[in-house]
């Protein structure tokens, strides 16, 4: 998962409110720094998938995931929201962390199951989305995931 995560891919201040505009914030940065052939295809992907079932994992955080043939290489973005984004989560509690998991279509089966299943062992402690939360940069965010991926 290391080289999924990168300081390029992190937002630590989402502006979005809402489910649909940290989607759309977050793919902002895949689509700057090259991870896409096309957003607007992604979105669609990522959306559909949303309409399937909430993202909302519990505990403040919610991990969208899109498998596309619009990814041209497998990432993982960072998001953080000190207000809260209102994600519709079954215990209605606002989501403050976001990961968002944007796979080529043709990875899909094995590589985005692995990578929702790291995150989801690591996001059951508590003390691990304490760190994401206190984290003041990037690239200590990056070594918090690399850390809990390593094991």
């Amino acid at each position: 998962m290391n080289q999924l995560v990168r300081t390029e891919l992190m937002e630590l201040v989402l502006k979005a409110t809402g489910r649909k505009n940290a989607i759309m914030e977050l793919t902002q940065l895949l689509d700057k720094e090259g991870y896409l052939v096309s957003k607007d295809e992604f979105l669609q992907d990522v959306f559909k998938r949303e309409e399937m079932g909430n993202t909302a994992v519990g505990f403040g955080v919610a991990i969208p995931h899109g498998k596309s043939a619009a990814v041209r290489e497998a990432a993982i973005v960072f998001g953080r929201s000190e207000a809260g984004i209102d994600w519709e989560a079954f215990d209605e509690s606002p989501v403050h962390t976001v990961f968002l998991l944007a796979v080529p279509g043709e990875q899909a089966s094995n590589e985005h199951l692995k990578i929702l299943a790291l995150l989801s062992r690591a996001l059951v402690h508590e003390e691990f989305r304490q760190q994401l939360s206190d984290a003041k940069t990037n690239e200590e965010v990056l070594a918090i995931l690399e850390k809990v991926t390593k094991h």
